[in-house]
């Protein structure tokens, strides 16, 4: 008996030591390790560049639309560059960037931040960092088409929906009123 005690007493002292060394790379990731990688991975900065990207084809967007339509004004582009200018100054990246922290540290823990920080701070992760404005730019552009290309068919399919319910909800003028 008394060696059923002992041995029961080891078990619980070392499953006690056990449970209480949790590896703290399977730890949530914390506000700090989160903010270190958007840092390290220049997130503000692909924000940016992003920025500068949608900024530029909305300037030649404006510039189409100028072409098609010449009575908009020969300042139309100005216009629109000057418009959307204003609107960039005051876009929320920070905020955007704050927001984004809780779902980082929902779906990371320490040791995958870690482990991310270490690909970004590598001469491939640099590289690939470095890179990626000309490659999203690039892409952009040359998903453009098929983005246009599937827009105006939604819009086609939205008029057409509209104009079915339009008909749809019109009074039918062949019946005949009824009198009472």
């Amino acid at each position: 008996m008394k060696r059923t005690g002992l041995s029961l007493a080891v078990c619980l002292l070392f499953a006690s030591v056990t449970f209480a060394q949790q590896n703290p790379a399977d730890a949530p990731a914390s506000k700090e390790d989160v903010e270190k990688f958007m840092a390290v991975s220049q997130r503000r900065e692909l924000a940016l560049s992003m920025m500068a990207s949608v900024q530029k084809q909305m300037h030649q967007i404006a510039a189409d639309q100028l072409k098609k339509n010449p009575n908009l004004g020969p300042d139309w582009v100005e216009h629109i560059d000057s418009m959307l200018g204003e609107m960039w100054k005051k876009f929320p990246i920070d905020e955007m960037l704050e927001v984004q922290v809780p779902v980082f540290q929902k779906h990371f823990t320490h040791g995958d931040i870690d482990a991310l920080i270490a690909f970004y701070s590598s001469p491939a992760g640099r590289k690939y960092l470095a890179e990626l404005p000309a490659m999203s730019s690039e892409s952009m552009q040359a998903m453009s088409p098929i983005i246009q290309k599937m827009m105006a068919k939604a819009t086609e399919r939205i008029q057409e929906e509209v104009a079915q319910a339009q008909k749809s909800a019109a009074p039918d003028s062949t019946k005949k009123p009824q009198e009472n």
